[in-house]
């Protein structure tokens, strides 16, 4: 497998009144529309690959944490919710033959017994670095890196 090949890792943070973990475990299945920040859509766009692991972020929560783990399980395509003058993520100059946002579809994989919460995150060495722990990070959508993803899933294995 070469470097291309291999699954890449990432955080996904979505709001839990939104779309919560237990949406995402009832549905099996669901496309990722609604992102409208540019370097959070490149990574959707040119970098996830279906079969990407990803941790799930609850945001705007209390406390915030990853809730569970969830794989990329298709290829990017155009966010059609950008076309439709209905939707809260309609954007007048994506078109659906110069789209401009694009998404992927994510797939259930497991909820995590217990929320890793942001502050063990952040009190936990081994996380030094990870791009969610960085001061003024706000994306909705960061690339982290295997040992972090690996450490993440390990702490929902202790109390």
């Amino acid at each position: 497998m070469t470097d291309s090949e291999a699954p890449n890792f990432w955080l996904m943070k979505t709001e839990p009144a939104v779309y919560s973990m237990d949406d995402l475990e009832r549905d099996g299945r669901t496309p990722w529309e609604g992102v409208r920040n540019y370097q959070a859509r490149n990574f959707m766009r040119d970098k996830m690959q279906p079969g990407d692991r990803v941790l799930i972020y609850h945001s705007n929560a209390a406390p915030p944490g990853v809730a569970g783990l969830a794989r990329v399980c298709s290829a990017p395509y155009p966010d059609a919710f950008a076309w439709d003058p209905d939707s809260a993520y309609f954007d007048a100059r994506s078109t659906p033959d110069k789209p401009l946002w694009f998404l992927v579809d994510i797939c259930f994989e497991e909820k995590f017994s217990r929320l890793i919460a942001l502050s063990e995150m952040r009190a936990d060495p081994a996380l030094d670095g990870m791009a969610l722990l960085k001061k003024g990070q706000r994306l909705s959508i960061l690339p982290a890196l295997p040992a972090h993803f690996a450490r993440v899933v390990m702490l929902k294995e202790t109390a």
